[in-house]
């Protein structure tokens, strides 16, 4: 951006060549365009994903439930099968054999994670079920679905604004490739000599 800032300065300049107004032009262009079109990007893009992340929750909410599980029994780990980089807090403190009451009044058993410190038979615990009374992950809250929302914003207004810089980018580089490939004409007009041919030297 430092082109910018002498744009008003070198307009008049002799030394100022037609390629320097334009790299300087673009460099001012890009900004403006940056400036409006990220917000708005970013704006429409965060306002569809909350809208999609709203509807999301209000669906879940809707289709899973909350119940009370009680222990039966707590299940043994095997060494083998337990991986503590992919296990979660409930997982990392013990697996039980529970049961628990559906929704739909049907009672249910199985292997759930506790996220019980020591459980112990009889002790009650919640879990999330669909209707039926299958095991589901707890619904997504409204402010996370508002994070997620926001990121999604800043990350559209961070990609428009790449894009924009990179058009910039790449235009000022074929212009100097340009520039460059006129010196190297003008060099071989000159000859080897230099340009002293005729000169008397």
């Amino acid at each position: 951006m430092r082109a910018v800032k002498g744009l008003w300065r070198w307009r008049h300049n002799p030394l100022c060549r037609t390629t320097d107004l334009v790299e300087a032009w673009m460099a001012l262009g890009t900004l403006l365009l940056i400036l409006s079109v990220a917000p708005l990007a970013g704006a429409l893009v965060g306002g569809a994903a909350q809208d999609a992340l709203k509807r999301s929750v209000r669906d879940q909410h809707e289709s899973r439930h909350r119940v009370t599980a009680t222990v039966l029994r707590e299940l043994e780990r095997s060494p083998l099968g337990f991986d503590p980089e992919n296990a979660s807090a409930g997982d990392l403190r013990g697996r039980v054999l529970a049961g628990w009451t559906a929704p739909d009044g049907s009672e249910h058993e199985g292997p759930v994670p506790s996220g019980l410190d020591d459980p112990h038979s009889g002790d009650r615990f919640p879990i999330w079920t669909d209707g039926r009374g299958r095991m589901v992950a707890r619904p997504l809250d409204s402010a996370t679905a508002t994070t997620h929302a926001v990121l999604a914003g800043f990350g559209a207004a961070l990609a428009v604004a790449a894009l924009c810089e990179t058009g910039r980018r790449i235009v000022v580089w074929r212009m100097v490739r340009r520039r460059y490939a006129r010196w190297e004409r003008e060099w071989e007009r000159a000859g080897p000599d230099w340009g002293r041919t005729g000169a008397g030297s």
